[in-house]
């Protein structure tokens, strides 16, 4: 039997009952997944009662490497049901460090997330949108098509691979990976020239190449109300020449996030004293640390360090999963799990591999 206090709400839970309720759920018999009930027994603790703090889920290893050729039907808790276990995508992360892993996206838990970002979208009415941005197999197409459902509107698209970009850049095609892009913004510029577009939704290096157009440029000013950006880095003075030379008055905000959280962070509407945008996570559901990477302890609030993410709800358990990613460490909103992050920007290298960010 799943506790309440797992429930999506927007009502504050207790942090500590939540971790608690959470380790009952996922390794129970009864009511967690085939992997995870298989993997408890090669831990050296039991998380059914070892585990009953944020602080403890540092004692799991870190496993998503795992999700490179697992089974996804392994991954669906047995107490799911009804509702709950309705499937809205199995998506998965970009491939950049090695083969992509596969996750499980639940609907309740997608129309949550979404939700959860939506007060940025409040009051823009019935606008259509475009997404300059992969559609399958990534989660960042779906979370773009069900915005624009949110908003009574239609979603244009591009046919983005951007796996593709990423192996030209490795091989050192940077010629052919510019061809690739300038195909796609061809494509932005007949949309945008022919289709109303109230919301714009993509990623910083596909950004950077739409202003160096005018004509587009001058089409987004006249039309778009709202800049999302998502997948890539974002410094904070390309931020400041997006927000106040290039497309002044149009809101510009961010998201940071992974396939491997299933979901985001979102930005706040302050931010930092650098012009950084900040990022929180919809505690307790999703929760950063913040490390240092040689000796994996928590940093102090205004240093960086590798960003280690969590999921922890119900529809899955991703727990200390590093990522690819640096940040600066900065004070969490009262009572949420974690920390806030700001000034995300890629690794070199990630495990044994290079990082290579392309266009997302």
């Amino acid at each position: 039997m799943c506790s309440a206090i797992l429930d999506l709400g927007a009502e504050p839970v207790d942090p500590d009952a939540y971790i608690r309720a959470l380790m009952r759920w996922h390794f129970d018999p009864e009511s967690g997944s085939p992997y995870w009930l298989r993997r408890a027994r090669t831990l050296d603790f039991d998380p059914r009662t070892d585990i009953r703090t944020f602080d403890d889920l540092t004692r799991f290893p870190n496993v998503v490497d795992e999700f490179r050729d697992i089974a996804v039907s392994e991954l669906i808790p047995r107490g799911l049901t009804g509702a709950d276990r309705e499937i809205a995508g199995i998506f998965e992360s970009g491939g950049t460090t090695g083969l992509p892993k596969r996750f499980v996206m639940f609907e309740p838990w997608m129309e949550f997330a979404l939700g959860w970002d939506e007060f940025h979208y409040a009051g823009l009415g019935t606008v259509n949108t475009l997404a300059i941005a992969p559609s399958g197999p990534h989660m960042f197409g779906e979370f773009a098509t069900r915005r624009a459902r949110r908003h009574d509107g239609l979603k244009f698209t591009i046919d983005l691979d951007p796996r593709w970009i990423k192996q030209l850049l490795a091989r050192g095609a940077t010629e052919e990976a510019e061809r690739y892009a300038g195909h796609l913004i061809d494509q932005v510029g007949h949309i945008l020239g022919t289709q109303p577009v109230g919301i714009l939704i993509t990623t910083p290096p596909l950004l950077e190449r739409v202003a160096r157009r005018p004509e587009l440029v001058d089409a987004i000013r006249a039309q778009v109300k709202f800049i999302c950006w998502s997948g890539a880095h974002m410094d904070a003075d390309t931020r400041d020449i997006f927000r106040t030379e290039i497309f002044p008055g149009i809101p510009l905000k961010g998201l940071y996030g992974s396939t491997t959280i299933l979901g985001m962070s979102r930005e706040r509407d302050e931010d930092h004293p650098d012009g950084l945008p900040i990022f929180d996570a919809p505690s307790p559901y999703i929760a950063f640390r913040v490390v240092d990477p040689a000796t994996g302890r928590d940093v102090e609030y205004g240093e960086r360090g590798q960003v280690v993410m969590n999921h922890l709800t119900k529809y899955a358990l991703l727990p200390n999963n590093t990522e690819r990613d640096t940040a600066l460490k900065l004070p969490p909103l009262p009572g949420a799990l974690g920390c806030a992050v700001a000034d995300v920007g890629p690794v070199r290298t990630f495990g044994d591999r290079a990082v290579i960010e392309g266009v997302y």
